[in-house]
């Protein structure tokens, strides 16, 4: 059967938009979005999510304060597949394609009316593959945005107002395929592991340019994708070579609280980026991201489905699982006498030679 999409020349294969070119049940296509004040001491994330072949869609919001964090999910069964991006009390509307977004969440706990506007324009990332033996099980496509905030939000009887002179942000647009819905049987991939995984994803932006890094390597530190990139006002990009990194973790963990990150422009000069961290969200506390045991993107969680909780970050059971997932931090960072921020995101588990770190129980001395 057609679908709104179908009234729009952009169909991609010869199938109704309905239905997507590949059969894989982890097909999706969602959105994600970051945002904090400048002293780094309230910082949101949130995002929408399509999932075709699980037949559903949701979306969250989440919100640290302190050692506090608030966050709200909606899902729902997709219905035909249109320009409309809504699941329960949360939608985001496309103001101005590629520039101007709006996110609006309706909740009685966490609730927003925001506005996006890119600072520079969008830059897209390197094709992101993982695969699992012979089989992906990530294949993606993803643009990123450095950009500002405006409007509101209301968490716990407490009215934020968010002015874009303060409040900075990234974005991401992602689609393809990754691990989403219900756990599959692990098979094969339970008895023969990775052995670990790190990576770095840091978008930062600047007066007058904005850079877009990332790094993946395996346990013995092969890059398995490596992507740095610095955008300017009118949309023009530069490749900055091949990043080297130096993290400063806190003593007993591997929570970083610093990093220098080394570059080399087109002419061969040497560019240097050091970063501070500050608040931290692990995605997989109240976002949905990877073991997140509340719910996880493209879950089905039945018709009209809603969950709001309040979680203590000191907390022993959070702290127990926080190491296990990718953490995003606010970012300050410098540049020469250039001041940025954004987003130092960050995932250090199990075995990475490079850093010292042999196994699962590591830490930094």
């Amino acid at each position: 059967m057609p679908v709104p999409l179908d009234e729009y020349p952009i169909h991609q294969t010869g199938l109704s938009l309905a239905r997507v070119a590949s059969t894989d049940r982890n097909f999706y296509d969602r959105s994600y979005f970051n945002g904090h004040d400048r002293d780094g001491g309230t910082f949101f994330i949130t995002g929408f999510g399509v999932y075709p072949n699980l037949g559903v869609t949701d979306g969250y919001l989440a919100i640290r304060r302190g050692d506090v964090q608030r966050s709200v999910r909606f899902s729902d069964a997709l219905g035909e597949r249109g320009l409309e991006q809504r699941v329960g009390g949360y939608r985001i509307e496309v103001v101005e394609p590629l520039q101007r977004l709006r996110v609006i969440c309706e909740h009685e706990d966490l609730s927003c009316d925001l506005t996006w506007e890119g600072a520079f324009p969008t830059v897209q990332e390197q094709p992101h593959l993982i695969l699992a033996g012979n089989r992906p099980i990530i294949q993606a496509t993803r643009f990123a945005q450095l950009g500002s905030w405006s409007g509101t939000i209301q968490v716990d009887g407490d009215d934020i107002a968010v002015d874009p002179a303060i409040w900075t942000g990234t974005r991401d647009r992602s689609w393809g395929i990754r691990p989403v819905g219900e756990n599959e049987p692990p098979g094969r991939v339970a008895s023969e592991p990775a052995g670990g995984f790190w990576w770095i994803y840091t978008p930062l932006r600047f007066d007058d340019f904005a850079v877009v890094i990332i790094m993946q390597e395996d346990p013995d530190g092969t890059r398995t994708l490596n992507d740095a990139v610095r955008v300017w006002p009118d949309g023009s990009t530069e490749q900055l070579g091949w990043p080297r990194v130096s993290i400063d973790y806190r003593s007993g963990t591997r929570h970083p609280v610093g990093a220098r990150i080394e570059l080399t422009t087109k002419d061969g000069k040497p560019l240097e980026i050091e970063v501070t961290t500050g608040t931290g969200v692990p995605l997989h506390v109240g976002c949905g991201y990877g073991g997140d045991p509340d719910w996880g993107h493209g879950q089905w969680k039945g018709r009209d489905w809603s969950l709001s909780s309040r979680y203590d970050m000191t907390a022993p059971d959070i702290v127990a699982r926080t190491p296990y997932g990718v953490i995003d931090h606010v970012a300050h960072a410098r540049c020469g006498d250039a001041e940025g921020w954004g987003l130092f995101e960050h995932a250090s588990m199990g075995r990475h030679d490079p850093t010292g770190f042999a196994d699962w129980g590591s830490v930094a001395p």
